[in-house]
């Protein structure tokens, strides 16, 4: 399964057998805690060491490789960097974190490793890889970003290198690099420190170093294979009779000797003059595969037998080498006596295993020397063998006296020495009590061993799986309900044969593969099954009756693997399906037609691909030997065949048709490509091969093909930004929220099963259903939808002459209403519910039966035993499958509560609070685990690492925290092997212990510490991804309508759902044994309580439950993956990382979040100002380093984005990118070892510390009325660099997040990614820490720009549905804009004012400038700029009677003036006139408005004229116009006057207006304690057209007269 930015969890059921696994590789890490083992079949082990005993426990399979795993070394020299690198015999190369498996970077070069060698060169800050392997050269990778650095070629004779050690000689500053070459030249290379900068942050990296902005022009990696301009040469090289060396090493204690192993011999040369000092032959009947220096006269060897065979070195070497009397120098007196056997090595001990059977093929042998412990460093070999065994010898050290001994005794063959420690995986499954469980494991019994599963296919809009079996039967359960079974306690543990499963017999021999075409194409039909066998047969089965349709025999060996041609093929392909023999031949198989359309040969060799040109009407065949052959698919005649470069050309020309159109091709079998894996990594590899090959036609080709492939992912990405909502959404419904996926590391191996749940897409599916059962009406009274809201609010700022657009809308609503209406209609008059309880009853006594036989315990099957669909989610889908509504063809609505029910089952942090457990159990329906889970990560390409369950059988001395007594066995121990006993449980009064086998028991005690502890303990990225998703998911259900995974509750909600009460009535539902309507609600009440507390507990308390049970090694979750989801896709995941994150940084306190901000603040990208919205006034970033680094003394790692053009250095936005890299525990990140590396890390840092600022920054106003305890403390919790005396970082943050929304759309950063939302969202947030440094209104109308459209993309902002990149943006923007409202609504109103005042000169100057002002923000974004007026006057009224002629200017300018012709203001925008200090008059169509500084505001509305007068001293209290216009009255409490003002205007209306104060009276003062509140201090209520009465709060009235 793909990885993408989806939140996927895979849980593995590893079945009774371990995986084969054939060791070729071994590695053992220096703080011997972790080996590593990679095999033939390309998954790599990780096993857990203890130091001290040296036991080997197997702990995680990583699986990504394809190809066996040639080398493994380290790719740090820091001891808590726990990372290796891996390379295969493909070419790709991969690093691996060790502590939870996750792949961190992986590529694949031309290049094929056969040794790889980690070394700390001079210069660097961490190792490089020195690796020779098929090529000629020495290449010098970084271990962390996999990318070539440089290269050392040869001069002379240059061959492949085959064996090769980097060191550095004693008193010199160089490193010297050795190399042997196959045909026996030395090589000798010396490379500079100035080698050693290259690749390294500072040289390689930076973009723009110094004031030049110019990178350095050779040392760039900006290509995996890329090197610099100049090849290195050795520096001397020498001829030695030694052909096809295996092993090369310099002995450390002197430098002076070398050990070369050869196959054949093994020999010890001077490393002066390389002359040989002595040679070993290998033993009769084995080869020598490699050795090494125990100690300056020591030496291990090691042959293909596994054996070690020690020798001592004899005396008579140089004294310059032993450091012994000399002898062998060649003016010595005893050089040129006899040689005796004294000079030959003396073979003084053999390591080997006892009685063992001889190795199937070489093992994988390695020396290693461990930390020093009491005071001697211990020595080990260790031998990895075909079989899996791991065994380790302790080398002994034999003093000089204890040789002698030896030497003196005669014995036929030297002392063996048997291991210390031997251990397989298959040792490590037997030892499990009992054994790991498979996914049909209750298919077993006592009597019947389990047959072996070979091969499965999940089909999940059926939410079956189909397994085929060693026997050839086929078996197809429930997959939901079968993982129940093997993995939760319940109910389920007691039924005999549940769940029902359907057999199809047809084969006579092993099933190899299975096919399900209607998953890949739906034009196949959905009924239909594929399978192929051991007994050359391809049979065609019928799902719905089980029964076998057709048999095609038309191959004459083993079918291996079954395919679906691609779609655009003619129509009659379109019906077949394609299917491989192990005879060499393929065939397409009509399922129509039922007979073989086309037969395929005559292949010499096994196929390994096959590829289509389907408007060509061309199969292609590519078989082992490289040959290809080019069949027609209508006739079947051969075409032609092709072999070497030109059938290359041919398989790559297919690739690029897919690359067009993807044909998705796949089904079971062993995997042979199918032309899906299109990869830039190919054209790379046909240009080296053409380089190879000095062959320029193929080299052009080459090239184009890489720019068309580019070409077509740039398209493919524009595609996919610039996709419709309907797309979209159906891109979302292909993702289901369960997979099931058969994972075999051997062909012969039994299938193990990997559950991918897909969190987003389960929290889509369960919110989709939720919203399908809902009519418009009720969504609206939910406020999932607002559309009424929009409606009224848009109909305000928009013309109310009736013209065409609105008939035409009105039109199509009403039609679309009718329906609806007719309903209502039908109700209304049909008072006592007769026609609803018709349509209702039979559906409804359905209903009840069906629920009462399931409470029962019965299922409802169909007539060939298979469920039926009502009941359970995993019922065949009918002939008429395809008719029924489009909400409701994803997955029935059960299937997809059952999902839930097991992923939250087996993620809950079960035994941290035990009421919780309860709440959980009883009321929400979760079910406790019945053993460890496997869990697994996905990462980066597809490649993951899967928990094996021999880590989780830890001892559980420890008892896990709160289990009740031994453990309360009634709530949850139904085992499967005690269904019998049951009823004998607990009596007698003894403990229900008693009764159980003890294995039942441990296992039990062991799931509760897992559960309760060592489920956190795992990981910290197995620990983000698992909050999320428990955070997420609750969440999810809590906003749903009485959702629970209780069976009974279930059923009652479905019963309960809202057309079906409206319909009954409240009355009938109870008399027909329902439950009262207060019950429901207080129930529903109940329920959302306890998803609350569930995330409540792994948001907020888990670390502190988990502390509480003595764990010392929690795994907090990850802050930069929770940063990266920020804002992710699903609303549902985007809102529990932020809550997770907050949750996080707040446990952190403010020295956890000072580290994490001076970690993370060098890679914050900068820029000298904001930019402006068009790309003329672009910033151009500084180039060097955020200086809050460099004043808080951190490394200047010269992390600047590129000098000029201020465009966004982030990576260039594609979701695969958004790869979460592991983070190491401490908050410092490792530095950045690739370009595309570092700009992952400016994304982060720019979301990090934009959260970190905005939530915990320090207010920047400094508020009078905060006491001066408070102002300390707040001081003390902000960040330094977020606060007022030091607030680099805050104007660093802002201008990054200012970049981010106003940068226009480009390739590197387009209009509406995850990234733009952050900054959006953090802007919002945090305003009132970046407020200094922004500008506020290029802020508002950008964030105005991206609402403008708001009404027509967002549903609501409570809608949990996944929206359209574009509609998501718009849905933060206007969060955003809420958030700056409330936080400082005067910089939000005078803003807009400032715009509006802009917006009017511009309107009355629009002919002469030629501007088209109906395109403007302004314009655009009313309803908008109305709608948070609206939200500021409702919640913050006092703020706004400070701004009331700048807030009466704003609106005015939204709402539409012709709506204020007829009706008036109160009428119009009723939130206004809730101050006393705005009045209309509409006779004369004025509004005047009262301001705080005493000033009166007279607009016009007819001549859009604005007349401003000074009235009184103080702030106006009320004011009001006469009912005929004529006078207007204003008091002012303040200074006790009220005013009457008359407005004359010239003859006619000519002329301007003049307004001048007729009257004033004196008022009684009003009483103190109503001035509390100032906005509703008095009111001027007019009794006729010359009297005004004023009515204070107190409840006094006086009456003043014109």
């Amino acid at each position: 399964m793909a990885a993408s930015t989806n939140l996927v969890i895979p849980v593995v059921l590893w079945g009774k057998t371990a995986p084969t696994h054939c060791i070729s590789s071994i590695y053992l890490s220096r703080d011997q805690k972790n080996l590593v083992t990679g095999c033939y079949d390309g998954q790599i082990c990780l096993w857990q060491v203890d130091p001290e005993t040296l036991k080997m426990t197997p702990r995680c399979l990583l699986v990504g490789h394809t190809a066996p795993v040639l080398c493994l070394c380290k790719a740090s020299i820091l001891v808590d960097n726990n990372y290796i690198v891996s390379s295969s015999e493909s070419g790709e190369m991969c690093t691996w974190d060790l502590v939870d498996g996750k792949c961190r970077e992986a590529a694949k070069h031309p290049y094929v490793h056969t040794n790889m060698q980690a070394y700390h060169m001079a210069g660097t800050d961490d190792v490089r890889l020195f690796c020779n392997g098929y090529y000629a050269e020495v290449l010098i990778m970084d271990p962390f970003s996999l990318e070539l650095l440089f290269t050392l070629s040869s001069r002379v004779n240059p061959d492949w290198i085959s064996a090769l050690h980097v060191l550095r000689p004693a008193k010199r500053k160089d490193d010297v690099v050795l190399a042997l070459t196959t045909t026996g030249t030395i090589k000798v290379w010396t490379l500079s420190s100035a080698l050693g900068a290259i690749g390294s942050m500072g040289d390689g990296l930076s973009t723009g170093k110094g004031s030049s902005g110019t990178a350095s022009p050779t040392h760039t990696p900006s290509s995996s294979l890329q090197s610099p301009t100049e090849p290195c040469y050795e520096n001397e090289s020498k001829q030695i009779r030694c052909l096809n060396a295996l092993m090369m090493t310099c002995c450390s204690c002197n430098q002076r000797t070398v050990l070369i192993v050869c196959s054949k011999y093994w020999q010890i040369f001077d490393a002066g003059d390389f002359s040989v000092l002595c040679s070993v032959m290998a033993p009769q009947s084995e080869r020598w595969m490699g050795g090494d220096f125990l100690s300056a006269d020591r030496v291990l060897v090691w042959s293909d037998e596994g054996k070690g065979y020690l020798y001592q070195l004899p005396a008579n070497l140089p004294f310059s080498v032993l450091g012994t009397t000399a002898n062998c120098i060649a003016d010595h007196k005893d050089f040129h006596t006899k040689a005796t056997d004294a000079d030959n090595p003396f073979l003084y001990c053999i390591l080997s295993v006892p009685s063992e059977k001889p190795l199937s093929c070489p093992p994988a042998v390695e020396y290693f020397v461990g930390p020093a412990r009491h005071g001697k460093s211990s020595k080990y070999l260790l031998r990895g063998d075909s079989d899996g065994n791991v065994v380790l010898w302790n080398v002994p050290d034999v003093t000089d006296g204890q040789l002698a001994q030896i030497r003196q005794e005669e014995f036929v063959k030297p002392p063996g020495l048997p291991p210390n420690y031997t251990t397989s995986l298959t040792k490590a499954w037997a030892e499990m009590k009992p054994s790991p469980v498979g996914i049909l494991d209750q298919l077993d019994t006592p009597e019947v061993p389990g047959v072996k599963l070979t091969a499965s296919i999940f089909l999940p809009q059926q939410g079956r799986l189909v397994c085929g079996r060693e026997d050839g039967s086929i078996v197809i359960v429930p997959a939901v309900q079968s993982i129940m079974l093997q993995l939760l306690h319940g109910r389920h543990q007691q039924y005999d044969d549940w769940p029902p499963h359907q057999l199809l017999l047809g084969h006579s021999g092993r099933v190899n593969c299975l096919l399900y075409p209607h998953n890949v194409h739906p034009h196949y039909e959905a009924s239909q099954l594929v399978s192929g066998g051991v007994d050359f047969a391809v049979c065609l089965w019928d799902l719905n009756t089980g029964s076998l349709l057709h048999r095609f025999c038309v191959h004459a060996g083993e079918v291996t693997q079954l395919l679906v041609p691609p779609s655009d093929c003619s129509p009659r392909i379109q019906k077949c399906v394609c299917s491989v023999g192990s005879d060499h031949s393929v065939a397409l198989l009509g399922l129509t037609e039922r007979k073989c359309v086309v037969l395929a040969s005559r292949h010499l060799f096994p196929v390994v691909t096959i590829k289509w040109r389907p408007l060509d009407d061309f199969m292609v065949v590519g078989c082992s030997d490289g040959t290809v052959y080019v069949w027609q698919m209508e006739t079947g005649h051969l075409d032609r065949v092709l072999h070497g470069i030109s059938a290359e050309e041919v398989l790559c020309a297919c690739d690029d048709n897919v690359a067009g159109g993807g044909s998705g091709v796949g089904g079971g079998g062993s995997g042979i490509g199918s032309g899906g894996d299109m990869g830039l990594a190919n054209p790379a590899v046909h240009f080296f091969r053409g380089l190879r090959h000095r062959n320029l036609s193929a080299i052009r080709h080459a090239t184009q093909r890489g720019l068309h492939q580019l070409q077509q992912l740039h398209h493919e990405l524009e595609g996919e930004h610039g996709e419709s909502a309907e797309m979209a959404l159906l891109r979302k419904s292909r993702a289901f929220p369960l997979m099931v996926q058969g994972l075999r590391t051997n062909p012969r191996d039994p299938e193990a099963h990997v559950l991918f749940f897909d969190i987003e897409a389960l929290a889509v599916q369960l919110l989709s259903e939720e919203y399908s059962t809902m009519s418009p009406g009720t969504l609206e009274a939910q406020g999932l939808i607002n559309q009424s809201v929009y409606n009224k609010v848009i109909a305000l700022t928009q013309s109310a002459s009736p013209d065409a657009h609105k008939k035409i809308a009105d039109f199509f609503g009403r039609v679309k209403d009718k329906a609806g209406d007719m309903e209502r209609i039908l109700k209304e008059k049909d008072r006592h519910g007769l026609i609803a309880k018709m349509k209702e009853g039979a559906e409804n006594v359905q209903t009840k039966l069906q629920a009462r036989a399931e409470i029962v315990g019965f299922r409802p099957v169909g007539p060939d035993g298979s469920p039926r669909k009502g009941s359970d989610g995993s019922g065949i889908e009918g002939v008429d499958g395809g008719r029924k509504p489009r909400s409701l063809m994803l997955l029935e609505s059960n299937t997809t509560m059952e999902v839930a029910q097991v992923l939250l089952s087996l993620l809950h942090a079960w035994g941290m609070d035990q009421d919780l457990d309860r709440v959980c159990e009883s009321t929400l329906g979760l079910l406790r685990p019945l053993l460890p889970v496997s869990f697994g990560l996905l990462s980066k390409g597809g490649y993951m690492s899967l928990l094996l369950p021999t880590a989780l059988s830890r001892d559980p001395n420890v008892q896990a925290i709160g289990a009740p007594g031994a453990f309360d066995m009634k709530a949850s121990c139904e085992s499967k092997s005690q269904v019998s006993k049951q009823k004998a449980w607990g009596m007698g009064g003894r403990p229900l212990e008693a009764d159980l086998p003890p294995e039942m028991v441990e296992l039990e005690k062991k799931t509760r510490a897992f559960t309760a502890r060592e489920h956190w303990e795992l990981s910290t990225t197995m620990t983000t991804n698992h909050l999320l998703a428990v955070v997420a998911l609750a969440n999810t259900l809590m906003s749903m309508n009485n959702a629970t995974f209780v069976p009974e509750q279930e059923r009652r909600r479905k019963l309960h759902r809202q057309s079906t009460r409206v319909a009954m009535g409240w009355a009938e539902t109870e008399a027909e044994g329902g439950e009262t309507e207060d019950a429901y609600t207080a129930r529903q009440a109940q329920i959302k309580q306890g998803w609350s507390l569930l995330a409540t507990l792994h948001c907020v308390l888990l670390p502190e439950k988990v502390a509480a049970t003595g764990s010392r090694s929690f795994k907090r979750p990850q802050v930069e993956m929770m940063a990266r989801r920020w804002q992710d896709q699903c609303l549902e995941v985007r809102e529990a990382a932020q809550a997770l994150l907050l949750a996080e940084l707040g446990r952190m306190g403010p020295k956890g979040r000072k580290a994490l901000v001076d970690s993370w603040a060098p890679y914050l990208p900068l820029y000298s100002e904001a930019p402006g919205q068009s790309a003329s006034s672009s910033s151009t970033p500084s180039s060097g380093m955020a200086s809050s680094a460099s004043m808080q003394g951190q490394p200047q790692s010269g992390m600047a984005p590129q000098a000029g053009g201020g465009e966004w250095t982030g990576q260039p936005h594609d979701e695969e990118e958004e790869e979460e890299e592991v983070g190491v525990e401490a908050y410092a990140p490792r530095k950045p070892s690739s370009l595309a590396e570092a700009k992952r890390r400016q994304t982060t840092a720019v979301v990090l510390l934009g959260v970190i600022g905005a939530e915990f920054g320090q207010d920047m106003e400094t508020n009078k009325r905060r006491s001066a305890e408070e102002e300390q403390r707040r001081k003390r919790g902000s960040i330094e660099g977020f606060g007022i005396g030091n607030n680099n970082l805050a104007r660093l943050t802002s201008l990054a997040l200012t970049h981010l929304l106003l940068a226009p759309p480009s390739p590197r950063l387009p209009a509406h990614t995850p990234l733009r939302r952050a900054a959006i969202d953090l802007i919002g947030r945090g305003f009132t820490v970046w407020e200094p440094y922004l500008d506020v209104s290029k802020i508002l109308l950008a964030l105005l720009e991206l609402c403008s459209d708001s009404d027509r993309l967002v549903p609501s902002m409570t809608y949990g549905l996944p929206l359209t990149p574009a509609a998501d943006s718009c849905r933060t923007a206007r969060h955003a804009l809420t958030l700056i409202a409330t936080a400082r609504p005067a910089a939000f109103i005078t803003t807009m004012a400032r715009e509006v005042a802009r917006y009017n000169t511009l309107q009355q100057n629009a002919q002469t400038l030629n501007v088209n002002l109906s395109n403007s923000v302004l314009h655009r974004a009313k309803p908008e700029i109305l709608r948070g007026v609206e939200l500021l006057i409702d919640k913050m009224q006092s703020e706004m009677a400070d701004l009331l002629i700048e807030v009466v200017d704003i609106v005015l300018h939204c709402l539409d003036p012709g709506r204020l012709k007829t009706r008036g203001l109160a009428e119009v925008f009723p939130a206004i006139c809730r101050f006393n200090q705005v009045s209309h008059c509409p006779h004369t169509r004025r509004i005047a408005v009262g301001a705080k500084n005493g000033n009166l505001a007279i607009y016009e509305l007819r001549s859009s004229k604005c007349q401003l007068i000074t009235a009184h001293g103080t702030a106006n209290t009320a004011l009001s116009f006469s009912p005929d216009g004529k006078y207007l009255a204003s008091y002012a409490c303040g200074e006790n006057k009220l005013s009457f003002w008359q407005t004359s205007t010239g003859m006619f209306g000519l002329g301007n207006s003049q307004t001048r104060c007729v009257k004033t009276y004196t008022t009684p003062p009003i009483a103190e304690i109503s001035s509390l509140n100032p906005i509703r201090l008095a009111r001027l209520v007019w009794i006729n057209n010359r009297t005004v009465s004023l009515l204070p709060t107190d409840g006094s009235e006086t009456r003043y007269n014109v």
